[in-house]
């Protein structure tokens, strides 16, 4: 799991990158992000009930992108919010590499985003 510093605490920050991010967009999740003067990264992980109906379900999709984000939270670009939204149950069962990929390709398309 990812350091407690570096997760959301409350339901005004994610609001607030909501309503000031920006979107990238792919089939299976999204990205939501925007610049913070915290001077750290902070990441959110958002799986609705329509992707799984069980909390158990939910939650280990949570965990497994999670971990993913953890092994490469060296590589996202400092001073930034994130959030992540899955919008597919095959996240669930899909391999940590595919899973990478997937999330690894939000976050370059972000980059790519933050320079325009």
């Amino acid at each position: 799991m990812l350091n407690k510093r570096y997760r959301f605490h409350s339901r005004g920050g994610v609001n607030w990158v909501y309503k000031h991010g920006k979107t990238v967009r792919s089939v299976q999740a999204s990205l939501v992000f925007a610049p913070n003067e915290r001077g750290f990264t902070r990441v959110a992980v958002v799986v609705s009930k329509k992707v799984d109906k069980t909390a158990v379900g939910r939650n280990r999709i949570r965990r497994r992108v999670y971990e993913v984000i953890r092994k490469n939270f060296e590589y996202l670009p400092e001073k930034t919010d994130y959030i992540f939204i899955i919008y597919s149950s095959k996240v669930k069962t899909m391999e940590i590499s595919e899973l990478e990929k997937l999330l690894g390709g939000l976050v370059e398309e972000s980059k790519v985003c933050y320079n325009k």
